[in-house]
């Protein structure tokens, strides 16, 4: 695949970990090429252990695939090291189990400026919310609107559009499910504007890999490094 910079400096990149996505993919993909080119699209298969890589061979879709379980955040990391190698202004990140819907990606492609990281921000209400991932999300969302002294609603939405000039600058260190909250938290501390997107709630039918106690307590030993270390 020859992609050449100076088409990707004006382009996100899709960027979409799967782990044992099998029963979504093949909805999911057909979705997202709805409103991205399949070049400007790319998975990445962290260790799955159905016929994820299957499908995604079969889709003809482009994708990076780990041997082995890694991480949320090292898939991640995986393909912001392709989109930063090929010359992309941003990247846009959303889950695979459908609870990031595809028909919102030009929310996000709308405010695209290459500066901004933005945010795609669900309605936090205990009523439509799991009370675990209500709870931690608002733990983490005030601790980073208090460090970053930006307002920050949703801090562990993954669906978020990420410039590739901040992730050049940002070192990150986490491999899992925390690596969202410290993105966003050293991207807020460095001055990075974050703007909001909003975006659907959607929780039934998927099923979640978060735990989101051991996560917000990697994120709790983040803060505490960063107040006295």
């Amino acid at each position: 695949m020859n992609m050449g910079q100076s088409i990707n400096h004006l382009s996100a990149l899709v960027l979409i970990p799967v782990y044992n996505g099998a029963r979504h993919l093949p909805e999911l993909i057909p979705r997202c090429r709805q409103f991205v080119c399949n070049d400007n699209l790319l998975l990445v298969n962290d260790g799955s252990t159905d016929n994820t890589l299957d499908i995604m061979q079969k889709e003809r879709v482009n994708y990076i695939s780990f041997p082995s379980n890694r991480g949320k955040g090292a898939a991640l990391k995986a393909g912001f090291d392709f989109a930063i190698a090929h010359g992309y202004r941003s990247v846009l990140t959303l889950d695979a189990d459908l609870q990031h819907l595809p028909e919102e990606i030009p929310r996000f492609l709308a405010l695209d400026n290459g500066n901004r990281l933005v945010m795609g921000t669900r309605r936090i209400d205990r009523s439509v919310m799991p009370f675990a991932r209500w709870l931690s999300n608002n733990l983490t969302s005030m601790m980073i609107s208090i460090f970053s002294t930006q307002r920050v609603r949703d801090s562990q939405s993954g669906y978020r559009l990420i410039p590739t000039s901040l992730l050049r600058m940002l070192p990150l260190e986490s491999i899992r499910y925390d690596f969202e909250s410290e993105m966003l938290l050293k991207a807020g501390v460095i001055g990075c504007e974050i703007a909001e997107a909003p975006i659907s709630t959607v929780y039934e039918g998927s099923h979640s890999y978060i735990n989101p106690f051991k996560d917000t307590m990697r994120f709790i030993r983040q803060i505490w490094k960063r107040i006295w270390v």
